[in-house]
């Protein structure tokens, strides 16, 4: 049996104390991150607004809620209104995850030569999202976006009538871990890597996801 010191049981105490302070000191600074549970409704979150409320209270139960969170997300035009292109919403970077890593230090890398793979792609729990070979595969982020993060022209639906339906319909999705079917461009895109089957949390997990989102912090 070993026996401990007060000062030995003092160290390690200081010692973990240390640990977890410098996780949540990394956490509050975290400016990136896939949300780690989607709406429930499979691609309705009320529309951006409620895209964004997600992000926010996400990353506030994470420790990071000084900062204002906005969902990688596009919008067609619709209604009289124009449409929303997803890399206008997000800051201008950097931007880093829940482990203090930088996935990209401006808007021009992010949609460029970025540093966004399986292993930095992170929750705001700074946990790793299931990709290709996985189960379940949960690589499919929801984006309605265009390689360049711009939304989509035409009547064509690519973002689940603007994040309001659960049903028919589909969403442009991308590949956080890089990985497709096919070794080409579009199967490797973070953020542009094909349609999804429907808006239902069913028809999106048949192609691999899970309605989740990625976050940016604005400022």
């Amino acid at each position: 049996m070993i026996k401990m010191s007060f000062g030995m049981i003092a160290s390690v105490a200081l010692l973990v104390l240390g640990s977890s302070g410098g996780a949540q000191a990394q956490q509050s600074n975290m400016t990136f991150f896939i949300t780690s549970t989607g709406s429930g409704k499979g691609a309705d979150f009320g529309g951006l607004a409620g895209a964004d409320k997600h992000c926010q209270s996400l990353a506030t139960a994470a420790g990071a809620g000084k900062h204002k969170w906005r969902a990688y997300l596009s919008t067609s035009a619709a209604a009289g209104s124009p449409a929303v292109n997803a890399r206008d919403r997000i800051g201008k970077g950097p931007w880093q995850n829940a482990k203090g890593v930088i996935i990209a230090k401006n808007l021009s890398e992010l949609h460029g030569k970025n540093n966004l793979t399986k292993e930095t792609a992170l929750t705001e729990k700074g946990d790793r999202v299931n990709g290709s070979g996985d189960t379940p595969n949960m690589h499919d982020i929801l984006t309605g976006s265009q390689p360049d993060g711009t939304a989509f022209a035409g009547e064509k639906d690519t973002t689940c009538g603007n994040w309001t339906k659960s049903g028919e319909g589909t969403a442009i999705v991308g590949h956080h871990d890089r990985l497709g079917l096919r070794d080409d461009d579009p199967s490797r895109s973070w953020n542009s890597s094909h349609p999804s089957r429907g808006c239902s949390l069913d028809a999106l997990k048949s192609s691999g996801g899970a309605g989740l989102l990625y976050c940016f912090a604005v400022n």
